[in-house]
């Protein structure tokens, strides 16, 4: 089951193959707002911004979310090598 990146039940992002590629892609774009450790450093806790949740979801028809996956990497490639001139 694919997931995106909801807020108030409106989906705001492209479906992915995984919950673990929203959050990568929801740190990059700031939207984790806070990280919080415990005293122990054995657990770590992240919060999204706002209402923005993280939900399963179907993948639009035409919408390929291991492509989705392939593109965002891409993508965060490009934006590095950029950022690096």
């Amino acid at each position: 089951m694919p997931y995106a990146l909801f807020c108030d039940e409106a989906k705001l992002s492209k479906a992915y193959p995984t919950e673990a590629d929203v959050w990568r892609l929801a740190r990059e774009s700031g939207l984790v707002v806070d990280v919080t450790t415990s005293a122990r450093r054995s657990a770590v806790h992240l919060r999204l911004d706002n209402d923005y949740e993280i939900k399963a979801c179907a993948a639009e028809p035409e919408e390929d979310p291991w492509q989705n996956r392939v593109d965002a990497e891409l993508q965060l490639q490009l934006d590095v090598l950029l950022s690096a001139r």
